[in-house]
């Protein structure tokens, strides 16, 4: 499977998965990986924006904190609000 090189924020060569991913609210968020093989997970690029500076929570909830793109969590529950 091809994967396309990006440039993380720290100048590491990351790779993008652009046929995984998960829906977002602005737009999906790809999963990016540390090395071309595809087997170690990295982080999320957003698609909404390109942006790879992106957070988790716990929840599974993923955020862009460039442009506010979220996932909401995986498992949702009303006592943890």
């Amino acid at each position: 499977m091809e994967r396309d090189a990006v440039t993380s924020p720290d100048g590491d060569r990351v790779y993008v998965d652009r046929n995984a991913g998960d829906r977002g609210s602005e737009g999906p968020f790809y999963i990016v990986y540390a090395d071309e093989r595809g087997e170690t997970r990295w982080g999320f690029l957003c698609g909404n924006c390109e942006s790879l500076d992106t957070a988790m929570d716990t929840m599974g909830r993923i955020e862009c904190t460039e442009c506010g793109n979220m996932r909401k969590p995986e498992e949702w529950d009303a006592a943890h609000e």
